[in-house]
């Protein structure tokens, strides 16, 4: 967690804070193959230099971004999940429980559907 602990501690609302603590050290733990990193001022982790799932957060909700393809393949299950979403993230409420089945979903996807890929994002 030792990457993340910069960008934790300039979260400034404590109850963010742990949250988004507890679903990086979650990816960590369940995943601990994926490099954990920061990148454009954002915690996100990568699997053979190849981008897999980022994190980001705002007032009312955290952000996760796994590419617009993991966001079409997943569509009808984040909105069963009760998240927003746009072409790019999904966005959980601070107030609503992690659907961590569903990242880890989404994650198992983005490893395998980028298995062969050679760039940090998808073409």
């Amino acid at each position: 967690m030792e990457v993340f602990a910069e960008y934790l501690s300039r979260i400034a609302n404590p109850q963010h804070r742990a949250r988004t603590e507890e679903v990086l050290d979650w990816v960590m733990m369940k995943f601990p193959n994926l490099m954990p990193k920061i990148a454009w001022n954002q915690p996100m982790f990568t699997d053979h230099d190849t981008y897999i799932l980022g994190f980001s957060v705002a007032k009312d909700h955290m952000a996760v971004a796994p590419e617009s393809a993991g966001i079409i393949h997943f569509s009808d299950e984040i909105v069963k999940a009760g998240y927003a979403h746009t072409k790019q993230l999904v966005r959980i409420p601070w107030n609503g429980p992690v659907d961590f089945s569903l990242l880890e979903k989404m994650i198992e996807f983005n490893i395998m559907d980028k298995a062969d890929c050679s760039t940090f994002w998808r073409k």
